[in-house]
């Protein structure tokens, strides 16, 4: 069965978004980026998680998800999931 990937659903313009963006591309980790304002898919689906309220950036693995991570909070989940950072 294949590994879960690492998902980011954020926004173009939103600073943390593009932080959490830049710390993954740096890094060279793999991920999959979704842009909570033009994808209704991915609007929907972090909408579920937060009682209907949009709330970014999230990162995802699987069903485990973290909200606005600092960069070492960002490390221990990747960690977690054994994702190379």
């Amino acid at each position: 069965m294949d590994k879960p990937k690492l998902q980011l659903y954020g926004t173009d313009w939103c600073p943390k978004s593009a932080g959490i963006r830049n710390y993954l591309q740096s890094k060279w980790i793999a991920f999959e980026d979704f842009n909570v304002e033009t994808d209704t898919v991915a609007d929907a689906k972090i909408r579920a998680l937060y009682d209907g309220k949009l709330k970014f950036p999230t990162v995802m693995v699987g069903d485990d998800f973290i909200k606005n991570p600092k960069v070492p909070e960002l490390i221990d989940f990747l960690k977690k999931h054994n994702i190379d950072h």
